[in-house]
């Protein structure tokens, strides 16, 4: 089990700071159940049935020796051809993350067990050290914290992420890094150096500015105004920032894209992009009941206008529409997009703009390796 932090009047594990009144407030979960599809049968499982609540669910964390660390992959909408992740599973908890469904792989449910039952590849670092060392090895900008995030709140205890930036500031690797903890600001020392080699870019995700929206669909992320700071923080250290306002949910947080462009603007944010939301596998029924939970009357309005969006699911996984959408209403997110874009000034920044060459087997040399 995880150590907890103390709540602000240092008696209980959770408290809001507005609500803390000599109460526990603990942390809630995305999920509410532990639904189990492609693998298994459909097991929805309540909680409250069961005398047990999911809000004080404890994380387990199970340490494991990876036997790789590089993924690779072909698709042409993603800007990475390899990537790195330190931990599966995310105790962040965000109800629509893509990622859940590789639970189920780990015969372990995509709902309550992915934000409750981590591992953590404790040898990834060795690993990593391990194929830069290869004679064969060639350069390519690594996408740090793709599946789940890099930054999760395990990643203070465990600092995998911070072990691999290590690794990686040694062989002068480029990399980009994607979260929206603001526990990155730890890594500023290493982050700032590989900034004035030009070997980093960090992709910082904003959501929604609503302090409430925010606390029920990414429970432990960080809250609006402290990611707005991070990206302050990053960007007055020289390390460049491209906002991702993700994921664009039609009748939820559509509205917030003007508003959270100008403040990722406004806090030093250089690029920005963003994503539409996607429901694949196991993610469509656990969004489907959180919306139940907690936007009840707004549930079959938000649904309709998604599936507006994603009129044939299976295309979710096509290069030519996941991470847009089709459609009229996609078509005019595009647009707004594409103005805000412009209007506020904001410049095109790619992994491609990170320097390669400087990569070298050679620790401590400032010598460039020619093969």
């Amino acid at each position: 089990m995880l150590s907890r932090s103390a709540c602000t009047c240092g008696k209980f594990k959770y408290c809001e700071p507005s609500q803390c009144q000599g109460r526990p407030q603990p942390k809630k979960r995305g999920a509410a159940d532990r639904r189990i599809g492609r693998f298994g049968q459909l097991e929805p499982i309540s909680f409250h049935e069961n005398n047990v609540d999911s809000a004080i669910l404890q994380t387990e964390v199970k340490p494991i020796t990876a036997k790789s660390i590089i993924s690779t992959n072909q698709s042409p909408d993603i800007p990475w051809s390899k990537t790195v992740n330190p931990y599966i599973g995310c105790e962040h908890g965000c109800i629509y993350c893509y990622a859940r469904p590789t639970h189920a792989y780990y015969n372990l449910s995509p709902g309550l067990d992915f934000e409750s039952k981590l591992f953590v590849k404790t040898n990834a670092d060795e690993l990593l050290r391990a194929e830069f060392s290869k004679p064969a090895y060639r350069p390519t900008v690594i996408g740090l914290g793709t599946n789940t995030d890099a930054y999760q709140p395990i990643e203070r205890k465990f600092e995998v992420t911070r072990r691999l930036l290590h690794v990686l500031e040694e062989f002068r690797h480029p990399v980009s890094v994607l979260t929206k903890n603001s526990l990155i600001e730890r890594d500023i020392d290493i982050l700032q150096r590989l900034a004035q080699n030009n070997l980093v870019e960090v992709h910082f995700t904003l959501t929604s500015l609503q302090h409430e929206l925010s606390r029920i669909l990414e429970p432990r992320a960080s809250l609006p105004k402290a990611r707005l700071d991070t990206i302050r923080r990053l960007s007055e250290a020289g390390i460049p920032v491209k906002a991702m306002f993700s994921p664009v949910i039609p009748g939820v947080n559509e509205q917030e894209m003007e508003a959270v462009m100008t403040a990722a603007r406004s806090a030093g944010a250089t690029c920005m992009g963003y994503i539409l939301i996607r429901l694949p596998h196991e993610v469509r029924g656990l969004f489907s009941d959180w919306l139940e939970q907690h936007m009840p009357q707004l549930k079959t309005e938000v649904m309709k206008r998604i599936e507006e969006c994603r009129a044939d699911f299976r295309k979710q996984f096509s290069f030519e529409t996941r991470m847009t959408g089709e459609g009229l209403l996609a078509a005019q997110l595009l647009g707004q997009f594409r103005h805000y874009f412009q209007q506020l000034g904001f410049r095109e920044i790619s992994p491609d703009d990170l320097d390669h060459t400087r990569f070298t087997r050679r620790f401590g040399s400032p010598q460039l390796e020619l093969f």
